[in-house]
């Protein structure tokens, strides 16, 4: 039994598997620290747009990792850029253990944004180095390429909600210097762990890599990823700072019991929401019953979605106005609408995700998927600075209005996919 067990194992799963495990512990502490940045600068006296400047570096920088992590990757292999991910964040995390809160807060903002740039850098080789290994080791029969890209990338958001409620605990309980160092800490152990067990399976790299190569001249990729950067833009410009900055403001009565009880519920919110956004992503191919239904049936799909997603902020923006002030009623009917939008993001993102692998030829994956995710993280950037930006100068009105028009330039981006093209057809 157990010989034909073994038989019939997805060749290169043991590899799949280790680098899962290497991205899901990241993604634990990425959330985590996201949580943490953001609560305890707040309680600071920081001010929303102060807090979007935290974060600023940290898109700049996955827009340019992204972009260099695939030839790196290409040139060098993936599992390369993967250990280089968890040791940089291993490196930021012992960074910013350092702050002294009795720095001026200019010099508090540079040094923030630096280590956070540090860290953008590192869940970049991270992500780019997890996606591109699946289109490599994906069984490509009966959908299992959809599957499995669905799996991961769910299972990841799932457990970066985790990470926010991780965050919120932590700084509840043992507040933030000795939680970034548990971080990093448990990072170290899972490095030197894949260094020393990691299976084969994956790429080596290609001496005759070129930087150039990164550009894609597939208008499918070019459309995708201008779709990516509006849809991601649409999330992080209420999820960066106003919505948990709005929860802070009515669920905390300013005492430090008052804070730590905010701080656990806005964690907790956060981290539901992330985890509906993960379970709905990994589940997507049975909810749209698209294992091995060709290309064309998902672009329009991706269309479709992207207009169903505009729907929601565009009611809350209504609800926000009509209400005025926060009331019990608007933060209820926030709470239920925000889920509502990360359920049905999160089928669009799944999407996106597999649409992504699907258009790139395999010798060219890191190139697509890093170019792709240069997107992704150029669209966090637009968001994180809008995050703050809106919501300091038209509250929630401004900054939901503002997630509206964002989905709906991604629907229109996504309406120029072409499933026809030569070089998308599975092979």
């Amino acid at each position: 039994m157990i010989g034909h067990r073994e038989a019939v194992r997805p060749e290169g799963l043991s590899a799949y598997i280790a680098v899962t495990a290497a991205y899901w512990t990241f993604m634990l502490t990425d959330g985590a620290l996201r949580m943490l940045v953001l609560l305890h600068f707040h309680t600071l006296g920081f001010t929303p747009v102060q807090l979007a400047y935290l974060f600023v570096l940290y898109e700049i920088a996955g827009m340019v990792t992204n972009l260099s992590a695939g030839w790196i990757a290409a040139r060098f292999g993936l599992t390369s850029t993967l250990y280089a991910g968890l040791g940089i964040q291993i490196v930021a995390l012992v960074a910013l253990a350092q702050f002294d809160p009795g720095w001026a807060v200019g010099l508090s903002v540079a040094f923030v944004m630096v280590v956070q740039g540090a860290s953008g850098v590192a869940k970049d080789l991270a992500k780019m180095s997890s996606k591109s290994a699946v289109k490599i080791l994906a069984p490509t029969e009966s959908g299992g390429l959809f599957r499995w890209v669905a799996l991961l990338t769910g299972s990841k958001n799932a457990v970066k909600g985790l990470g926010f409620l991780l965050g919120a605990a932590l700084l509840a309980t043992i507040g933030f210097f000795w939680a970034v160092l548990a971080m990093a800490a448990v990072l170290a152990v899972i490095l030197v762990a894949v260094l020393i067990a990691m299976p084969p399976g994956l790429p080596k790299g290609r001496k005759g890599a070129k930087f150039s190569e990164v550009f894609s001249k597939s208008n499918n990729v070019n459309w995708l990823s201008a779709a990516r950067v509006f849809l991601f833009g649409a999330r992080d410009v209420w999820f960066v700072v106003g919505i948990p900055i709005y929860f802070y403001g009515v669920l905390s009565d300013g005492t430090p019991e008052g804070n730590r009880a905010a701080f656990f519920m806005i964690g907790t919110f956060m981290a539901l929401w992330i985890i509906l956004y993960g379970g709905v992503q990994a589940s997507a191919p049975k909810l749209l019953r698209a294992a091995g239904t060709p290309e064309r049936d998902l672009v329009g799909k991706a269309r479709s979605c992207a207009w169903t997603l505009a729907a929601v902020p565009a009611a809350l923006t209504a609800a926000a106005l009509v209400s005025g002030e926060p009331q019990p009623w608007l933060t209820v009917t926030m709470v239920a609408g925000l889920l509502v939008f990360g359920a049905i993001f999160a089928v669009n993102s799944a999407l996106h995700s597999y649409l992504i692998l699907a258009f790139t030829k395999a010798e060219r994956v890191t190139m697509d998927v890093g170019f792709y995710y240069m997107a992704n993280a150029g669209g966090r950037l637009l968001g994180t600075v809008l995050s703050g930006l809106t919501y300091h100068i038209g509250g929630l009105p401004l900054m939901l209005g503002t997630a509206t028009l964002m989905v709906a330039l991604s629907a229109l981006a996504a309406g120029r996919l072409n499933a026809t093209e030569p070089e998308v057809t599975p092979k």
